[in-house]
């Protein structure tokens, strides 16, 4: 697998500037002195990772018209391929484990995508996925380890740059590693620090990190569920986030739940556990403030959670 390259970046601006709106980045005083926030969560699909599918559907599409797109997924990478199958009329499956959110998969039924919904967890569905490619000839896409999703993840660091002119530190979700890979790909070169945060839990790219290369994790349940799960056989992302000197943090599941709550309570906003990591780095005082004054922006990814599982969350 290639790192993406000048053409795939330059393609998923094409696409993602066409079909999606700039998302707000707003002033967070209750995080802290220069401290924003970038909206992911307003995105149609209620996630970034509609970005990264926009970018692989349009990529699939210019290389093979008609070409079947297929991924796997916890929800939402396959509501991005179906929002950009939807857009640009491709042909799109999402294999969905039984676990799935089942705020995500109602989601996903709203689009006009082959649902499947096969295995206990990701593993199993995306090695059908793999099969089913491999058996009728459609594209896998991966949620992080495929060029044109980092590039299309990576149109948020662009978006961030004309948006923060004092920008200094970038605080990003990390589960496989393409959003960070995107934004610290985007970022080069600029002077800004990029953070990654993933669940105590899943520690599967700082574990990584640390070694160099890909080591297995033992995977415990986290909230943060769209963050959960062993990196794939030579995922590029490891490569990309020890080039580009990205540091990786972990916060607890604890941790997670109160900023959970406390993005809802305090600054109106509903994320998902994925997409509160940030918030949660931040109020556990793991991330210190530059000296210079620069914004620390904190990445929100997402706000697909169920609703039993949300008012759980702000009821505990």
């Amino acid at each position: 697998m290639v790192q993406p390259q000048a053409s795939h970046h330059a393609a998923a601006w094409e696409v993602v500037r066409r079909h999606l709106a700039i998302t707000p980045v707003v002033t967070a005083p209750q995080l802290g002195q220069n401290v924003s926030l970038k909206i992911e969560t307003f995105q149609p699909t209620g996630s970034f990772k509609v970005r990264g599918g926009l970018a692989a559907v349009a990529a699939t599409l210019n290389a093979d018209p008609g070409r079947e797109v297929v991924g796997a997924s916890a929800g939402n990478h396959g509501l991005g391929l179906a929002y950009g199958g939807a857009k640009l009329k491709a042909r799109v499956t999402v294999i969905v484990p039984r676990l799935a959110s089942a705020a995500k998969v109602s989601a996903l039924q709203q689009f006009d995508v082959r649902l499947v919904l096969h295995g206990e967890g990701y593993s199993e569905a995306e090695a059908h996925a793999l099969d089913l490619v491999e058996r009728e000839g459609g594209r896998y896409v991966s949620p992080y380890n495929d060029p044109d999703v980092i590039a299309g993840q990576g149109t948020m660091a662009r978006e961030l740059l004309e948006q923060v002119p004092n920008l200094g530190t970038v605080i990003v979700p990390v589960g496989g590693g393409g959003l960070v890979s995107g934004i610290s790909l985007g970022l080069r070169g600029s002077g800004v620090r990029v953070i990654g945060v993933e669940s105590e839990a899943s520690p599967s790219m700082s574990a990584a990190v640390a070694a160099g290369t890909i080591v297995p994790i033992t995977v415990e349940p986290t909230l943060a569920d769209g963050l959960a799960g062993n990196l794939e056989t030579g995922a590029i992302t490891v490569g990309i986030a020890l080039d580009n000197n990205v540091e990786i943090l972990t916060v607890s599941e604890a941790d997670i739940r109160s900023a959970m709550a406390f993005s809802a309570h305090k600054m109106g906003l509903v994320l998902e556990g994925a997409g509160a990591v940030g918030v949660a780095a931040v109020r556990a005082g793991l991330i210190s403030s530059r000296d210079d004054g620069s914004e620390t922006v904190v990445i929100l990814s997402g706000r697909n959670i169920a609703p039993t599982l949300l008012d759980e969350v702000l009821h505990s």
